[in-house]
């Protein structure tokens, strides 16, 4: 079966289409290289073997999209990673996020309405929980008000989703994932943001590299044991490979309803600072960074319950955080080898 990937060549899109090639499924990416390079798609061919079918595509032009659905007719289903993604940069740029991140699921879902595409997949977030009351999280948790401009993308696009399965034959499952880190064992994906990392493990390893004088952590005066904000790391590779789950749950009519929904995490939470420490033992460097005064929009503590897509999906999330930051410092050393050999 033939499956699009919006955002293919994105952080944890090209490790889904990793495991979506190694699992048999031909996969065609859109994407419009925003935070990602075309260099990503001869790394996928190196790891499978296959170079996945490309287009690169503005989902917020209605025009573009249309034509790519008409131009491929035979899509089975779809997995929509494509989004602005940083809750620091959303709060200074809340307009951006709103337009990008609704836009395009808007003209995606209409696309897929118009050409009898059923199957999606959504990449969603923890940040629709918001700053929760009771920990661990599960699905039936409250959905609070976002506290950032990319987490309320996330709980409009949730919505969006919901009315329009509710109105439609479409079917879809949402993953709200935590927060994915490292790289796949191969050192030839990982995460590469464009310009300054917003997210923590990239700016540790650019750091220690030396692309970065000094990794700021915003706060240490939050209500946690060390005073930093408490998060549940997840492995990028675990994430891919519960997209395939869910994705074969819907192609294969598996799904006790039209919209089900799945937390993705390890169930336990570690402190930035943890992360710092982590990095340091499996890397045997020392880590430059500072305190700096708390980000606008950062949750204090958040780690999941993931009983449901335990059983249900039968996934398990499977590295530990000193193999995850391990991996996210190979590939940073292989990038670094890239470079000094060109």
């Amino acid at each position: 079966m033939k499956i699009l990937v919006t955002g293919g060549t994105g952080f944890i899109g090209a490790h889904t289409v990793v495991e979506l090639q190694q699992y048999g499924y031909e996969t065609i990416i859109i994407d419009n290289f925003s935070n990602s390079s075309p260099e990503v798609l001869d790394s996928i061919e190196k790891i499978t073997g296959k170079k996945p079918d490309f287009e690169k595509v503005e989902m917020c032009d209605t025009s573009q999209l249309d034509g790519f659905f008409r131009r491929n007719r035979d899509i089975d289903g779809v997995i929509h990673f494509a989004a602005f993604k940083a809750v620091g940069e959303s709060e200074k740029f809340p307009l951006k996020y709103y337009h990008n991140n609704v836009c395009s699921l808007i003209n995606l879902l209409k696309s897929m309405q118009d050409y009898k595409i059923n199957n999606l997949v959504f990449s969603s977030s923890c940040t629709v929980y918001g700053q929760p009351d009771i920990l661990p999280v599960d699905e039936n948790s409250p959905v609070r008000p976002a506290v950032s401009a990319y987490g309320e993308t996330k709980q409009i696009a949730e919505k969006i989703i919901t009315e329009q399965v509710r109105t439609t034959s479409q079917r879809s499952i949402i993953l709200r994932y935590f927060n994915p880190i490292g790289a796949h064992e191969s050192a030839l994906i990982g995460e590469l943001p464009v310009g300054v990392p917003n997210n923590l493990a990239p700016f540790i390893t650019q750091t220690a590299i030396g692309k970065r004088e000094c990794l700021n952590v915003w706060g240490n005066d939050y209500d946690t044991p060390d005073g930093t904000c408490i998060r549940d790391y997840i492995y990028v590779g675990d994430i891919a490979k519960a997209h395939v789950l869910a994705l074969d749950r819907l192609l294969g009519r598996k799904t006790e309803t039209d919209h089900e929904i799945f937390n993705l995490g390890t169930g336990r939470g570690n402190s930035v600072l943890e992360v710092i420490h982590s990095f340091e033992r499996v890397s045997g460097q020392k880590l430059n960074y500072r305190f700096a005064p708390r980000r606008q929009g950062d949750i204090v503590k958040i780690w999941s319950d993931c009983t449901r897509a335990n059983k249900i999906l039968g996934w398990k999330a499977e590295k530990n955080l000193d193999e995850m930051m391990l991996s996210a410092w190979n590939w940073e050393k292989h990038l670094a080898e890239n470079i000094k050999n060109t």
